[in-house]
């Protein structure tokens, strides 16, 4: 056997950092949406500048994510991983500097940029370097869990630093992180010679589904702020498709594409795809309702509110490692994908009963629920997301595992604020006539709100369970790395 068809004698000393690179991205989805009051009051910014802090995140990591998959099978998987490191280190420490808003805002775009290259790295890096069955189910169990459950945790440290430090730390956290992890790039993670791209870049598809997914995304953005029938979000939308159809017909066309149509093609992973993107719908609905509902109802400090959500990152880690890995070897997996979606729904259906008197043990069921279901359903989707993907694909295969969840995550939370709000303003017209204590009225319709809000990403996680269930047929994972060429020692699904 051939040296290249050796394992690693270092990957799981790799894995260590190349989770904790992930995390540091997942974290920074949620770990500043806590200190958002603080860094207002601090630099003085509008109410409707809080939203683009977090909007220049999501428009630049969604928008690039495809491309820094492709700068990763081009460049190396390894040295993309690295710079994009340094360049969200050198971000952070750039937000946490900010002393106006343009600095602050210009700091989460280049966050966002640097982390495109980031995520797609990290996660190929996995799968070229765990190529035997076991191995391959625990390390994305494993990574799978920091994933799904690196929000959560986001919430909590993004409140400890808050109520502790000040909202500056929920910046410079991340470099501590960056340093560990780049220095465990540097003496640990050593990447298979094999499967690299070297086709010159595709700039024309670079460009078109860079402006459709920013239309796309920040169409959604316009809509919860201005409404579905205002003129600029029908333009935005219109825009969206007609530039990501012209981005279809190039792919399909150049000798090179950024995004060879065969990766979505496929069945299976075009299934993992959608089904992700809209589970990621009802998770973020999660994140954002009841923490809006802890916060404003029940009174919860920030850091009280980011322990809360602990049981669902514990259900997270247990469905992924405990349940996920360990059945992904023996049974197909949309037996697992479907399934963990739909007990997720369930956590949903409880917490669509929220009122202004629920306590936190009434809610606490439904927490347990959705992160076992959510960790269960993660694992065996990210690693089939990549499966029987050519070598020089898996950095634009894994990009779009991150496009897909970063694109929901985007959806859903401007299409469910404009559902919550809609409900609100209903429920307040309709019941104004019998309000007697107007402070109570007032969290009543709040709360009615966020049910409704809920109750639409439980249908949402429904369905993707659906979609799971229908689109993916992959059976068993099967391994082909005894006496195979390198460049074939790619795991792929027996049907």
């Amino acid at each position: 056997m051939s040296d290249t068809l050796q394992p690693d004698p270092r990957r799981w000393k790799a894995l260590v950092f190349i989770a904790l690179a992930q995390l540091m991205v997942v974290l920074d989805a949620t770990v500043v949406n806590i200190a958002l009051p603080h860094a207002k009051e601090d630099l003085g910014f509008a109410d409707s500048t809080t939203q683009w802090v977090i909007t220049a995140y999501a428009l630049a990591f969604g928008s690039l994510l495809l491309f820094g998959g492709r700068v990763a099978d081009l460049w190396g998987r390894r040295r993309t991983f690295m710079v994009g490191l340094v360049g969200f280190a050198a971000a952070s420490a750039i937000g946490g500097a900010a002393v106006n808003t343009t600095m602050l805002l210009g700091a989460r775009a280049l966050q966002g940029v640097f982390g495109a290259l980031l995520a797609p790295a990290a996660l190929s890096l996995l799968a070229v370097m765990f190529t035997d069955g076991k191995e391959r189910a625990k390390a994305f169990g494993i990574y799978g869990a920091v994933a799904g459950g690196g929000g959560a945790i986001g919430l909590i440290l993004g409140g400890a630093l808050t109520e502790y430090l000040n909202w500056r730390w929920t910046f410079y956290v991340n470099i501590p992180f960056a340093v560990v992890a780049i220095l465990g790039a540097v003496m640990v993670i050593r990447e298979p010679a094999v499967g690299l791209n070297r086709n010159r870049l595709d700039i024309p598809g670079v460009l078109l589904v860079t402006t459709g997914l920013v239309s796309l995304v920040y169409g959604f953005t316009r809509a919860e702020q201005e409404g579905w029938g205002d003129s600029s979000t029908i333009g935005l939308f219109v825009a969206a498709a007609v530039l990501l159809a012209a981005f279809v017909v190039v792919e399909s066309r150049v000798k090179a594409p950024l995004l060879p149509l065969r990766v979505i093609t496929d069945r299976n992973r075009g299934g993992v795809y959608l089904s992700l993107g809209m589970a990621v719908i009802g998770m973020f609905g999660l994140f954002l309702f009841l923490t809006l509902y802890m916060q404003g109802v029940l009174g919860y400090k920030p850091l009280v509110n980011g322990f809360a959500f602990l049981p669902m990152v514990a259900g997270m880690i247990t469905g992924s490692t405990q349940i996920g890995a360990r059945l992904m070897t023996r049974v197909p997996a949309r037996y697992l994908m479907a399934p963990g979606f739909l007990v997720a729904s369930l956590g949903l259906l409880i917490l669509t009963q929220i009122d202004v008197g629920t306590s936190y043990w009434q809610i606490l069921p439904g927490l347990v629920l959705m992160g076992l279901g959510m960790g269960t359903a993660f694992m065996p989707a990210m690693s089939l997301a990549t499966y029987g993907v050519q070598p020089r694909d898996a950095g634009v295969a894994s990009a779009m595992v991150n496009t897909s969840q970063q694109v929901g995550g985007a959806i859903g939370t401007a299409l469910l604020s404009t559902v919550a709000h809609s409900a609100g303003t209903s429920w307040a017209k309709t019941h104004a006539a019998a309000a007697t204590d107007p402070k109570l009225f007032q969290l009543q319709a709040q709360v009615h709100s966020y049910s409704v809000a809920i109750w639409w990403a439980f249908g949402i996680l429904v369905l993707a369970g659906v979609t799971a269930f229908t689109l993916v047929n992959a059976g068993k994972p099967e391994y082909h790395t005894e006496g195979a060429p390198a460049e074939d020692a790619v795991p792929v699904m027996a049907h």
